[in-house]
């Protein structure tokens, strides 16, 4: 593990990228923030131990360490909108996704602090990222970039109304892989009955799905944003073994079915 990430490099054609798992954050930058977004809230909880089982699949994993509110690793680095007309936060994000703020008054980033986090943190993952996905696809001919990500399924009106499905999955409304391939994914969802779902409802896909997806060249991407609460304790932000267990057996069949 380097300072930024943890990459671990597998066999299949397959790279699982967690980019919110992160939580750390800075002392000094802690320090300026409001005191509820110091515990890095908007994480996306647990991400990592949950997808573990992917290694058994030869999948590579990419891992950062710091949190979202550090940079915003799923955003491009101009801070385009991936989402206009609807709330959203930005790559060094200055409002939590209840709409409150992250920082204290006047200790948001300039744009020249934003441009070195940019450097430091944001540079070094994608450089990773598209690094992988090339050794992978000359091994290959062919990669899957799966996107793992959660979030609080409600009480988030700032971003959604009402309740967020459990599964949510996201191919930039199809743009980003094949369709045989999004077909077997859905397939698979709709195997099963615990969970509810939705394919390209609120969450399409973040800037990483959008990017680096080139199906007409065997490279294939999708966002997998699931609802914490199947799998981890929304309030205290705990992990829930036996929920976590049933949701990992739906995620590994959706892996599986994609490969």
């Amino acid at each position: 593990m380097n300072d930024i990430f943890e990459l671990h490099r597998g066999t299949a054609p397959l790279l699982v990228s967690l980019p919110h798992n992160g939580s750390e954050i800075p002392p000094e930058l802690a320090g300026r923030m409001v005191e509820r977004a110091r515990i890095a809230p908007d994480t996306d909880w647990h991400v990592a131990r949950l997808y573990g089982f992917a290694r058994e699949l030869g999948a590579s994993m990419l891992v950062p360490r710091y949190s979202r509110y550090v940079i915003d690793l799923n955003r491009p680095p101009d801070d385009t909108s991936l989402y206009p007309g609807q709330n959203t936060t930005g790559l060094c994000p200055a409002v939590q996704f209840t709409g409150e703020p992250v920082y204290r008054e006047g200790q948001a980033p300039s744009a020249d602090e934003i441009a070195a986090r940019t450097g430091t943190y944001w540079r070094p993952y994608h450089e990773a990222l598209q690094a992988e996905l090339a050794r992978l696809h000359a091994a290959h001919g062919r990669v899957l970039l799966w996107e793992g990500h959660s979030i609080k399924g409600s009480d988030l009106a700032f971003l959604f109304p009402g309740r967020l499905p459990d599964f949510n999955l996201g191919t930039s409304a199809g743009a980003s892989c094949s369709p045989q391939r999004q077909a077997r994914v859905e397939a698979a969802l709709a195997a099963q009955s615990r969970y509810d779902f939705v394919v390209n409802g609120r969450f399409k896909g973040g800037y990483i799905t959008r990017h680096y997806a080139d199906p007409a060249n065997g490279v294939d991407a999708i966002q997998l944003e699931i609802s914490q609460r199947i799998y981890m304790d929304e309030a205290t932000f705990a992990y829930d073994e036996a929920r976590a267990a049933s949701a990992q057996a739906v995620i590994r069949g959706l892996l599986e079915a994609a490969s």
